[in-house]
């Protein structure tokens, strides 16, 4: 096969882990130019040595940043320069939890690491792709955005509005050809979101409901990789504004 991303520029927000690390390893052995965003620089320089041995010869780096303020976002756009590709993947810290359970003074704070790091990412990159008439943009949101479910009011109120900011820009953009569109998965295996929710009796007992409806399997980073790469490639040049689940059947939001 030959790589379709060769001197792509590709910026990963959380792609230290999960399904950031599995997509930035497909694009690195498609020969793109990545730069992983991260607050935490061990997870940062494992993910780097993860991605030299998938590929040697690749242009890699790490920067330290924490999205949720704008200054870094707008910085960590300026280190990196001319973006083609931006994959938004960072997610909750917190498992699910019943409102009646979680603090009032807990709201916004639960709300703003969710939902301002990827809002702040694309608003960063966006003038650069503006100005080449040319850019994709993949955020990675949840079902939770769709489907209303006990525990997930917070984490759906914070991926809803992902996933509205995402596709309201995918309008506006589209005039400078560049393509806006989310991921909306439910439970992950084998990622950083599905140990914290098996950490916690509650949201286990709830997940684990869920997982007995994915009957096509539970989806790995990696089924969530494959589609981030095909919306970033030209055969999806025709795909914007569109909020996609890949969930096993878990539903059919």
């Amino acid at each position: 096969m030959i790589p379709r991303f060769i001197g792509k520029s590709v910026l990963l927000l959380g792609g230290t882990a999960g399904v950031g690390l599995a997509t930035a390893r497909r694009f690195v052995q498609e020969g793109a130019r990545v730069a992983l965003l991260g607050r935490n620089t061990e997870r940062g320089e494992a993910a780097l040595a993860d991605l030299r041995a998938t590929a040697p010869r690749a242009e890699i780096r790490f920067i330290r940043m924490d999205a949720a303020n704008p200054a870094e976002a707008l910085r960590a756009a300026d280190a990196v320069g001319p973006v083609d590709i931006l994959v938004c993947s960072a997610g909750p810290s917190q498992p699910p939890c019943l409102l009646k359970d979680l603090p009032i003074t807990d709201i916004a704070v639960r709300l703003n690491e969710i939902v301002l790091p990827p809002l702040h990412m694309i608003k960063a990159v966006l003038p650069r792709m503006e100005a080449r008439k040319s850019g994709v943009i993949v955020s990675i949101a949840s079902d939770a955005a769709k489907v209303a479910t006990p525990g997930e009011t917070l984490i759906g109120a914070a991926m809803a509005a992902i996933t509205m900011f995402s596709r309201a820009t995918a309008l506006e953009e589209k005039r400078h050809n560049i393509r806006i569109n989310v991921l909306t998965p439910s439970l992950i295996a084998n990622s950083p979101g599905a140990e914290l929710i098996f950490s916690d009796a509650f949201s286990s007992k709830l997940f684990e409901k869920a997982a007995a409806m994915a009957q096509l399997g539970v989806p790995e980073p990696e089924d969530l990789a494959a589609m981030v790469l095909f919306l970033a490639s030209n055969e999806a040049r025709r795909i914007t504004g569109q909020a996609i689940s890949i969930n096993g059947g878990i539903s059919v939001a």
